[in-house]
């Protein structure tokens, strides 16, 4: 089973290509995976079956380590590019995310002012008040929607708890376009059930979705690591950029990872395999 966990509350920097260089943040437990998600692609493996009270790294905890290691880039002359909030499973599940992105803002701009602060999500808290302030005050508002249908998310994305594909586009909606929508496609078998997300009436009806959302820009991208579960196939780079194209026919910027995905790519840096 895969499991790639982020052990310390700052990592990175990484290079990308479409980020530059990109300082991760997990706000997560250091020895196990907390998310709303418990997806079947995901590189941090499963959640724990018997999960014990969440220690979420404190405000304090990041604002230290964080602070630190922009002091120690300064001091090589290497500050980053982007300061991306992701690690070990849902970020915005933190009490304190609000504050801690405040705290990140008076960080940036003490140390690298032309840094963007971006974050990797599932989309499952953009309800909760505080979480939308903050997503708002964030450069990069990174959103995932793996499918226009409840029953094909559900099957991909193993909620924990109520999750409604409609109600998380209207959530989506009240960003006013401030927001990059994020789509993993895959197609494979999972507990005996057919997964594909790739298929004519999923693409379509994902696509009708892409424009009521209206978001900034698209990502769209596939397996390119080991995943918990078996049987899961990734999608090739062709068949990534004819979906993009029905995207960028809508008039919206559309960006596709492969096979050779960015080091930071939504797999790997949030693990956003949620």
């Amino acid at each position: 089973m895969a499991t790639a966990l982020f052990d310390h509350v700052i990592f990175g920097p990484v290079h990308s290509r479409r980020l530059g260089l990109s300082l991760g943040v997990n706000l997560l437990p250091l020895t196990s995976k907390l998310c709303s998600f418990n997806c079947i692609y995901c590189e941090c493996g499963w959640n724990p079956l018997h999960p014990q009270r969440p220690r979420f790294n404190s405000r304090e905890e990041v604002a230290t380590a964080l602070q630190a290691k922009l002091q120690e880039m300064a001091a090589t002359g290497t500050l980053p590019d982007v300061i991306t909030f992701a690690g070990n499973g849902e970020p915005t599940l933190h009490p304190d995310f609000e504050a801690i992105i405040e705290d990140t803002r008076t960080l940036r701009d003490q140390w690298c002012p032309s840094a963007k602060i971006s974050v990797l999500s599932n989309a499952t808290m953009i309800g909760r008040d505080s979480v939308y302030r903050a997503l708002l005050r964030v450069d990069n508002n990174i959103l995932k929607l793996d499918s226009a249908f409840d029953r094909t998310a559900r099957l991909i994305d193993q909620p924990r708890g109520a999750y409604s594909v409609a109600e998380t586009v209207a959530q989506m909606q009240k960003f006013n376009g401030q927001l990059i929508l994020q789509t993993l496609f895959l197609r494979g078998e999972y507990n005996g059930q057919i997964v594909d997300n790739t298929t004519e009436e999923e693409v379509s009806a994902w696509v009708e979705l892409v424009q009521r959302i209206a978001p900034r820009s698209v990502m769209i991208y596939s397996i390119d690591r080991e995943t918990p579960a078996p049987h899961l196939e990734k999608i090739s780079v062709p068949e990534l950029q004819r979906i993009a194209a029905r995207v960028e026919a809508l008039g919206i910027p559309c960006s596709v990872s492969g096979a050779t995905a960015d080091p930071d790519s939504p797999d790997k840096i949030n693990h956003l395999q949620k």
